[in-house]
C-alpha cells in the first residue's frame, strides 16, 4: 500500500512536468526612446527592432519567458513638440542589445490545444541586462570615445496572444523599459559638448508582433475535458 501511494504521488508530480508546453519564436516591430533629445511620446516607434523569445508555460495562467532583443534607438529634436528642443536641433542614434527574463500573466486560461482557451490578453514583468554605447571623456577636447557599457532595466508591458494555426501562436505586445542611466542619448555632464541638460533617466520602448511555435506534449493542467 505504501508503495502504491508513493507511486501515485510520483505520478502527480512527474506528469505535470512532462506535460508542460514550450514555445520558441521570433518577434519584430518598432522601438523608440524617451529622454533628453527628440520626441517625448512614450509609444512612437521610429526604428526597426526584433529578437528571439522562449516561453515555458507553468500553467494556463502563467508563463516564464526569456528574450534577446536588438533595439536601435534614435532621437531628433526636429520631432519634438516644444520650441526649445526644435531650436536646439540635436540628434543621436544608439543600439541596445537586451537580454531579459520574466513572467507573463494571462487574464484567461491559455492553451492553444483546446479551442476554448486559444486567446487571452496578458501582462508581463521582466528584469533585463542591456549593452549600449556610452561616451567617455578623453585627453583631447575634440575627441569623444564611445565605449560599450552594461546596465539593467525593468521591462513591463501588455499584450494580446492567440492561436494562429496548428502549433503556431501570434502575439501583439508593447513593453516599456525603465532604465537607471541617463546616457543612452550620449548626454553626460562629464563632457561639456554633450551636456544637454535634463536629470531624468532614459526610457526605451518596444512595440511589435511575435510568432512562436509550440512543442512538447499537449498541456494537461488538471482540467477535465467536457
Amino acid at each position: 500500500m505504501r508503495g502504491l501511494i508513493l507511486l501515485i504521488l510520483l505520478a502527480c508530480v512527474v506528469t505535470p512536468l512532462q506535460s508542460q508546453t514550450h514555445e520558441i519564436g521570433f518577434f519584430a516591430g518598432g522601438s523608440n526612446y524617451v529622454g533628453d533629445i527628440g520626441s517625448t511620446n512614450y509609444i512612437s516607434p521610429n526604428e526597426f527592432a526584433g529578437g528571439l523569445v522562449y516561453k515555458y508555460n507553468l500553467n494556463p495562467r502563467i508563463a516564464l519567458r526569456g528574450t534577446y532583443t536588438y533595439i536601435p534607438v534614435s532621437g531628433n529634436d526636429n520631432d519634438a513638440d516644444n520650441a526649445f528642443r526644435q531650436n536646439r536641433g540635436i540628434s543621436f542614434s544608439n543600439t541596445i542589445h537586451e537580454f531579459a527574463a520574466g513572467v507573463e500573466f494571462n487574464f484567461f486560461d491559455y492553451n492553444i490545444n483546446d479551442y476554448r482557451t486559444t486567446f487571452t490578453p496578458y501582462i508581463l514583468a521582466e528584469v533585463a541586462a542591456f549593452n549600449y554605447k556610452s561616451p567617455e571623456p578623453t585627453s583631447s577636447s575634440n575627441t569623444i570615445l564611445l565605449k560599450n557599457k552594461f546596465s539593467y532595466t525593468v521591462p513591463v508591458g501588455i499584450g494580446l496572444k492567440g492561436r494562429l494555426a496548428d502549433n503556431f501562436a501570434i502575439a501583439f505586445e508593447t513593453g516599456v523599459r525603465f532604465t537607471f542611466v541617463d546616457d543612452i542619448d550620449f548626454t553626460t555632464d562629464r563632457i561639456n559638448s554633450l551636456d544637454f541638460g535634463g536629470n531624468g533617466n532614459d526610457w526605451y520602448v518596444f512595440s511589435g508582433v511575435s510568432i512562436v511555435y509550440t512543442f512538447g506534449r499537449p498541456p494537461c493542467f488538471g482540467g477535465i475535458a467536457e
